[in-house]
């Protein structure tokens, strides 16, 4: 082989090699849907994940990190349109007599239907934070059973005050989970979390399905990202929004 075809060939390779790098972003392996459109046949569901471990009964601007929860849920419930499909999962809510069973401590609390604010807000009312934060398996659980029966695009707004303490990191289930599934997204509220290798795991959560990440240290801030997270249900790409960012 002449030098002139060995140089077209390396160049090829190269230009093959960019391009399959840039198909799945630059950090986690993000898949940025440029080309991709959502089947919205039968409108957007969303469901919530929301932390009922132990530490959500931990002490926050002269009330709890659960009570904080409830209350920013009762106000943005009435904001859905009746016409979205919504549920609820809780996890969390038990400690079982073993660890594995604590970290199964996961349930759909509300199944997703239209005109279920009420519904959701009814379910949340009656569990208490408990134990573990089984994130990965809830994760698992809702994208298997939850949105079963329903097409178009799932939305998953997951919010934890902890990191995974039970199974494989979300971030690490969400890489291999797209290579199957591209319909649904995940929008991450870290509530009041410091910890910067779990902040890290749960960005990647939301990167990696193309959905934000929002850090709220206050009630305000937890409220606001709720808020920005169903506002922003028709977006597909991928942000990290943190406090006072405009």
């Amino acid at each position: 082989m002449n030098n002139k075809h060995m140089k077209k060939n390396i160049l090829i390779i190269i230009t093959l090699l960019i391009f399959c790098n840039s198909s799945f972003g630059y950090k986690y392996g993000v898949y940025n849907p440029r080309n991709y459109n959502y089947s919205t046949e039968e409108g957007e569901q969303i469901l919530f994940i929301l932390d009922l471990s132990n530490s959500m009964n931990e002490s926050l601007e002269n009330s709890t990190k659960y009570k904080l929860m409830l209350r920013t849920m009762s106000e943005i419930l009435p904001k859905i349109s009746p016409d979205t499909k919504i549920g609820l999962r809780v996890y969390g809510q038990r400690m079982g007599f073993t660890p594995i069973e604590a970290c199964r401590a996961s349930t759909l609390a509300s199944p997703i239907s239209a005109n279920n604010a009420g519904g959701v807000n009814s379910a949340l009312q009656r569990f208490k934070p408990r134990g573990m934060t089984p994130i990965t398996f809830s994760l698992k659980q809702a994208i298997k059973y939850d949105f079963m029966g329903f097409s178009g695009k799932k939305h998953i707004i997951l919010m934890t005050d902890g990191g995974e303490n039970c199974d494989e990191s979300p971030c690490k289930f969400v890489m291999e989970l797209i290579k199957i599934r591209r319909d649904v997204q995940i929008d991450v509220i870290a509530f009041n979390l410091k910890d910067s290798d779990d902040i890290e795991q749960l960005q990647c959560t939301a990167l990696v399905t193309s959905g934000k990440f929002y850090n709220a240290n206050t009630s305000a801030e937890l409220l606001k990202g709720f808020d920005k997270s169903i506002q922003g249900v028709k977006n597909v790409e991928a942000k990290i929004i943190l406090p006072n960012t405009k």
